[in-house]
């Protein structure tokens, strides 16, 4: 009997520390996303500040935290392209939408088949020219959109009134001459700024200067015609600006992002400038009131070349994706679901003066602001995808890639003249071809 005891005795303190270690352990760990957002605003600080208080009402509504890292579209691909290749990345990330094609390529991504699409309200919940660029055409998207951009024409109104100009330019001709009438290089005032340097906004310009001289830069299969005097016609128009006019900075050849750009806006040191309306969240960090400004539609020729179409932007915009190996696949779809409703889409596209990309978010009154009329009409009435195929990506950064260094040509007082756009364009084309493409 004592030794039953005993044992039984053993037994029962056993129990009892076993129950408070587990009392004193600490709690599992709550589940975890890491989400890769592209820098939206003027900072990845500012972006922080958005994304934060949204993240944390998805957290307390779900359980779901999330470690959120505000990534450079400088860094931004080939991030993604390693952890691609790797398997070591985030659960959700976002993504230009023009390297949909190419990111969907390497098979690393979830397929929003029609499942995963009725889950998020259906494909035509989605505005739809923003649907065209979420991967090769065909086949489902692996990423969806996010957030809604387009191209405009920003203008100063006090610079233009100064100057006696009553009216923001319509066509291509009076853009420049506009540019010419508010460029004072001795007060170093520019007509235009803009990024120079910058692959991705080289590669932007010159598809859309492209499609007005009716030509595509690549075809269906990735082939490059880089050199065909078309495309060699809309990169000249596009490098003379600073070449030719000399209505932008010799300096604007170093200036390798947009934000960079919409400073010199904002200061007042160019009167205008191109870009898509998430510029519109940098002027206000840099406290240029909504009202000191206007947008029009990118002006473009008053007679377009034979088979040459009024584009005035791509589809641009920001789509957001889930990697194919996450291994907490169902939470970071319940974060696309959080990031796509309708009440979020209102809520971060004003903060980021980007477009909402649902249909219902356009209840919201803020939406139907001039402006933001303005860049919706460009979306969906004047634009068209980049070309969604898998080589897009090489497309941007090898042409792109060849028009910075024609701008930096530029800047040092050299003459760029039409055989030296060829020639760049020309090593650009071998580039692409020789990487793999077709030939």
């Amino acid at each position: 009997m004592g030794r039953v005891s005993r044992v039984t005795g053993v037994r029962a303190l056993a129990a009892v520390v076993l129950v408070l270690l587990t009392a004193c352990a600490p709690p599992p760990p709550e589940p975890t996303l890491t989400y890769w957002a592209s820098n939206q605003g003027s900072s990845a600080e500012q972006d922080l500040e958005i994304l934060r208080p949204e993240l944390a009402k998805f957290t307390a509504r779900t359980g779901i935290r999330v470690e959120v890292e505000v990534v450079s579209w400088a860094d931004l691909l080939n991030r993604i392209l390693g952890a691609s290749t790797s398997g070591v990345g985030p659960d959700v990330v976002n993504l230009g939408n023009s390297w949909a094609a190419s990111l969907q390529a390497t098979g690393g991504f979830v397929t929003f088949d029609d499942a995963l699409m009725r889950r998020l309200g259906g494909r035509d919940r989605f505005v739809a020219s923003s649907m065209t660029s979420t991967g090769m055409p065909g086949r489902p998207p692996s990423s969806v959109p996010l957030y809604g951009l387009s191209y405009g024409l920003f203008y100063n109104k006090r610079m233009f009134a100064e100057a006696g100009i009553t009216e923001p330019p319509r066509t291509w001709a009076e853009f420049v001459d506009v540019a010419a009438r508010l460029t004072d290089p001795a007060r170093d005032r520019w007509g235009l700024t803009l990024a120079g340097a910058s692959y991705t906004e080289n590669a932007h310009f010159a598809f859309i200067f492209g499609r007005q001289h009716g030509i595509h830069f690549v075809d269906e299969r990735g082939h490059a015609t880089f050199t065909s005097p078309q495309a060699v016609d809309a990169v000249q128009r596009y490098v003379d600006l600073m070449a030719g006019h000399r209505v932008v900075s010799t300096d604007d050849a170093e200036t390798g992002t947009t934000s960079e750009a919409v400073s010199a806006f904002v200061n007042g040191r160019a009167a205008m400038l191109l870009a898509q309306n998430s510029a519109r969240a940098a002027m206000r960090s840099g406290d240029l009131p909504d009202d000191a400004y206007g947008v029009v539609p990118m002006p473009v020729p008053d007679s377009l070349p034979p088979g040459g179409v009024p584009v005035r932007s791509h589809v641009a915009g920001t789509n957001v994706a889930v990697f194919e190996d996450s291994p907490r696949r169902e939470d970071a779809l319940r974060l696309v679901e959080f990031l796509t409703s309708a009440e979020e889409q209102r809520i971060l596209s004003q903060a980021y003066g980007t477009l909402p990309v649902v249909e219902d978010a356009y209840d919201d009154p803020a939406s139907r602001a001039p402006v933001d009329r303005t860049f919706a009409e460009v979306l969906a009435e004047d634009s068209e995808p980049m070309p969604m195929i898998p080589t897009e990506s090489r497309f941007e950064t090898t042409v792109g890639a060849a028009i910075r260094d024609l701008f930096a040509r530029a800047a040092t007082g050299n003459p760029v003249h039409r055989e030296d756009v060829r020639e760049a364009l020309a090593d650009a084309e071998q580039k692409m071809n020789g990487s793999g493409g077709p030939r």
